[in-house]
């Protein structure tokens, strides 16, 4: 028995929640990786309201599916970023303008998806921290280490209350390594985590998606920071430099064939999942492997179906025997 394939529903918040459960059965998943928008979780609601909360283990319940986590990526660059006008998408309409206001709101939405986990039984929050110094990834105007340290510690201060919470509710919360957040690579994932060293309840949501276009091989990457990896996404990307393209993307949309690198459904782009499997049997992982569906050239249920029986097919057990125990005298 394989581990739980789920499917993170953030790629489907515009499905009711039980059609995404219906969906998501029919499609191969054993359970969901629940997102915090669209139409399938209100963490506030879910902090006052025990109704709501049960109906969504019914629904779960109903079409045998498992939530082991549940994901806040719009909610969490809230809280972590310098102020952006794209984050009026991410924020209620009356908080819209108000950077201050929105942060406010979002490390107590943050707080709330702790508790909201809990009454869940999901052990873990994914998601992303933000950033207040993304826009001086390119040191021209001139960054200096104080101000990438300032950085760092600004995230540390906002976030050190919020894991408080997690702490209290005993849940556990993964940042996914992303362009656009504090940790994106795999030296200031190493820097963050070093100004978490002693609070273990942050740690990593696994993504092999975002690091391997930026040349970082995913299964070192996994094998070097597997203490702190709490939950594992599924995702592909194809690179595709062909001598007029680049990494970072030229603002050509997800899906023009003209970019540098776009994500794939699995099995379609250059992950070595393999390795990656290999990595996480060798260190007893036995969370969930959840697939985030990306893939602006392909149809998405037919994706979704597809990359369900991918994932059931790529997650082989390890061996309990040496393979030369046979022949031994």
């Amino acid at each position: 028995m394989g581990r739980l394939v789920t499917l993170f529903t953030g790629q489907w918040a515009d499905l009711e929640f039980e059609e995404m459960c219906k969906k998501a059965k029919e499609m191969g998943y054993d359970g969901l990786e629940i997102a915090t928008w669209g139409e399938h979780l209100d963490v506030s609601r879910a902090v006052e309201d025990d109704s709501y909360v049960q109906f969504i283990l019914d629904m779960l319940k109903k079409y045998d599916l498992k939530c082991e986590a549940i994901g806040t990526h719009i909610i969490g660059q809230c809280v972590g970023d310098a102020w952006d006008i794209r984050l009026n998408n991410f924020a209620p309409s009356k908080l819209h303008n108000k950077p201050e206001e929105i942060r406010s709101w979002a490390i107590e939405q943050m707080k709330n998806s702790a508790i909201a986990a809990r009454k869940l039984g999901a052990k873990v929050v994914t998601g992303f921290t933000g950033s207040p110094i993304w826009k001086y990834l390119y040191s021209f105007p001139q960054t200096t280490p104080e101000m990438v340290e300032a950085g760092f510690d600004k995230i540390v201060e906002l976030w050190t209350p919020i894991l408080d919470v997690f702490k209290e509710n005993n849940v556990l919360f993964a940042l996914e390594v992303h362009p656009g957040e504090i940790a994106f690579d795999y030296y200031t994932t190493k820097k963050l985590l070093n100004k978490f060293k002693d609070n273990p309840t942050f740690g990593l949501n696994f993504d092999p998606s975002h690091l391997l276009w930026q040349g970082i091989t995913p299964h070192i990457f996994l094998n070097d920071f597997m203490d702190r990896v709490y939950h594992v996404h599924m995702k592909d990307v194809a690179v595709t430099l062909d001598g007029r393209t680049g990494i970072l993307g030229s603002h050509i949309d997800f899906g023009d064939l003209k970019r540098g690198w776009n994500f794939r459904s699995l099995g379609h782009g250059d992950v070595n999942f393999e390795e990656i499997i290999r990595v996480l049997n060798a260190h007893n992982y036995q969370g969930p492997l959840s697939v985030e569906w990306e893939d602006s050239g392909m149809e998405r249920e037919y994706g979704g179906k597809e990359a369900a029986a991918f994932v059931k097919k790529v997650d082989f057990q390890p061996s309990n025997i040496n393979f030369d125990d046979a022949i031994k005298s």
